[in-house]
């Protein structure tokens, strides 16, 4: 297989860029797995709240905000609330400031969420702007305008093998040999040693766990127009799932990349979190799995070609805020890639380029991008 383009990785940060760059560009696309978005892009909580995460990811996510209301389906209301005690309430006036929370009574949030202990919960804000996001809809439309736009997209490929000779990468896959002339490295908490096997650089990812509980509905309510709740300070959060409730101990546990399972330990430490906070009691599990949140050593996107070797284009670090950024983070990367001038402000374009790590000096050549 010949491409322009090959990229390594069938999670959302993989698939929303082949969507992007397949009607200009031969695309392939390559994931390990016998599924597309088969680690964290398949974990996700799955909402869009674009005031949550790190400066660039705020950005990225409010420009996404066009594509998602524009997508047919993909998002419906929920509204988040973060509750706390007495004694969280600086973590809880940090939070509330940063996600734009607007405060509410202790009765209002009980209203929201007949679970709450009024003898717990001290103080409550609310936000009706955020909305779970049907994952399942996004990553299978952008497959079908990747593919409508002739990308090949393959699973069961993990590469094994990466070389660079005559101005292309060589490839050895799983699912047969592959040449491009720009590699994107889009493959999550591998993408460090994807970078090794090419002969680039690391920049110094670290994955980490974080470990998730599906529970039945509290006291067999109906939670379906429940909010989100979180805990102050991030200590816990919970969702409506199907009927169900999901609830993590939001936890950041380093880890080496691996198919991720929960911790029993820091599941049960979070369950007894949010019991503290609600009247029903957590006697049983429907199900519980982990997934890993993939960050760069500043907590900040990377995006764009790497500086000593600009046919490696780096799209890593989401950092569990994939799917909410991923409109404008799939549309920067498909601007740098096929030179055209980004829409979002060169402050963000900085903020996330690999040009930013000390120690790599940048090469004196052009970034190398398509027009086709």
């Amino acid at each position: 297989m010949d491409a322009d383009v090959v990229i390594i990785g069938g999670g959302i940060a993989g698939l929303s860029l082949a969507a992007r760059l397949a009607p200009s560009l031969s695309v392939v696309l390559l994931e390990a797995e016998a599924a597309f978005a088969h680690h964290a892009s398949g974990r996700s909580a799955a909402l869009y709240e674009p005031r949550y995460g790190s400066p660039a990811v705020v950005e990225l996510s409010l420009a996404s905000g066009d594509f998602f209301r524009a997508a047919k389906g993909v998002l419906s209301p929920r509204g988040l609330l973060m509750v706390g005690r007495a004694a969280d309430a600086d973590a809880f006036r940090a939070d509330s400031a940063s996600m734009g929370l607007s405060p509410i009574t202790v009765a209002e949030a009980c209203a929201m969420v007949p679970i709450l202990n009024p003898d717990s919960v001290a103080l409550a804000a609310h936000s009706p702007d955020a909305w779970d996001i049907d994952t399942d809809l996004l990553l299978q439309d952008f497959v079908r305008t990747a593919r409508a736009a002739g990308a090949r997209l393959h699973t069961h490929a993990a590469v094994t093998d990466i070389r660079r000779a005559g101005g292309l990468w060589h490839l050895t896959t799983a699912a047969g040999p592959v040449s491009a002339r720009l590699l994107v490295n889009a493959a999550g908490a591998w993408v460090d040693q994807i970078a090794r096997l090419a002969g680039t650089q690391p920049l110094g990812f670290t994955p980490y766990r974080r470990s998730m509980a599906r529970l039945p509905a509290p006291g067999a309510q109906d939670v379906s127009r429940w909010p989100m709740l979180f805990g102050a300070g991030e200590s816990w959060y919970a969702k409506p799932d199907a009927g169900a409730l999901i609830v993590s101990p939001a936890e950041e546990h380093a880890t080496e990349p691996h198919d991720a399972w929960a911790d029993d330990m820091i599941l049960a430490e979070g369950l007894a979190r949010f019991e503290q906070m609600v009247t029903e009691p957590v006697t049983r599990l429907l199900s519980n799995w982990a997934g890993l949140r993939t960050f760069a050593p500043d907590r900040t996107l990377v995006i764009g070609h790497d500086p000593q070797e600009p046919a490696f284009f780096w799209l890593a670090g989401q950092g569990g805020q994939g799917f909410q950024s991923c409109p404008a983070a799939s549309q920067l990367a498909a601007d740098l890639i096929l030179g055209q001038s980004p829409a979002l402000s060169a402050a963000l374009v900085a903020a996330v380029s690999p040009a930013r790590f000390g120690g790599r000096a940048p090469v004196l050549r052009a970034a190398a991008h398509f027009d086709g």
